[in-house]
């Protein structure tokens, strides 16, 4: 990343890294109102005390803020040029070495990927997170321009990390992890598994056939942006308990992504 923390801008909206710890803060407010209040994720004594979410990797991540430089509702997540309406985090493979690994390696086992692709550079993105009021088209689509620029920026090869669905009932989203398991042929050189005593086996979720349009349309927007994008995902599923989820593990490499993505996107600000 240069300098210059602000990486795109439109209308209302920018993107930009946090610059501070209290932005990074701010991030965290906001996460923690996502993910516990709303989506019910079962953190512990003193993130609940703090009203944040954090953990010990964001000390060592960039962490992606979209803002909004009119004034709302939320004033808690205000920052000196508007309020945080949402949030990604970013880990360098590089960086990563050198402090705690990645986040998804408690779930997945990644490091056999990481050797077989040594001369690849993985970035790994996590807690996803954009206020309820907030979840327009105009808002994602600035957030994956943050990240496509950082990509860029940074010369990643491949992106990596969790994308989840809500609530750990399999029986609930057995159709799309289906599909996924059935429609997601990932060749052998990329292939990721979930630990074997946390893995999900997807192949035991067969039930009944629905529509292929109904469950493509049930699948979490994260999970269909990655996959229009072209991604692979890892062999298995993994319950989270803490965060109330079921987390498959996404890996895209950037050559697999259609050209007609960097038209839309545009050219990024280095």
């Amino acid at each position: 990343m240069n300098s210059q923390s602000e990486i795109t801008k439109r209308g209302v909206l920018k993107v930009r890294l946090a610059t501070s710890s209290e932005e990074v803060c701010v991030a965290q407010k906001l996460r923690y109102l996502v993910f516990h209040d709303e989506l019910g994720a079962k953190l512990n004594a003193q993130n609940r005390m703090a009203k944040i979410e954090s953990d010990a990797f964001d000390d060592v991540c960039d962490h992606l803020l979209v803002i909004r430089e009119t004034a709302t509702k939320n004033s808690e997540h205000l920052v000196h040029d508007g309020s945080v309406i949402g949030t990604y985090r970013l880990l360098k493979q590089s960086v990563a070495f050198q402090n705690h690994g990645f986040y998804s390696q408690s779930e997945f086992d990644i490091m056999p990927l990481l050797v077989r692709k040594p001369e690849l550079k993985f970035l790994e993105l996590g807690r996803s997170c954009v206020l309820k009021d907030e979840r327009s088209s105009t808002v994602i689509e600035i957030l994956w321009q943050g990240i496509w620029n950082y990509v860029r920026h940074n010369q990643i090869d491949v992106m990596i990390g969790c994308a989840s669905f809500d609530g750990t009932d399999i029986a609930a989203h057995q159709s799309s992890l289906q599909f996924l398991f059935e429609k997601n042929t990932v060749p052998e050189d990329w292939r990721v598994s979930a630990h074997p005593q946390l893995r999900i086996n997807l192949e035991t979720t067969v039930g009944a056939k629905q529509d292929l349009k109904s469950v493509i349309s049930h699948l979490p927007p994260l999970v269909k942006g990655y996959m229009r994008l072209g991604c692979f995902f890892g062999d298995g599923a993994v319950i989270d308990d803490v965060f109330n989820t079921i987390d498959v593990l996404v890996i895209l490499p950037i050559s697999n992504i259609n050209p007609r993505y960097f038209t839309r996107f545009g050219e990024p600000t280095n």
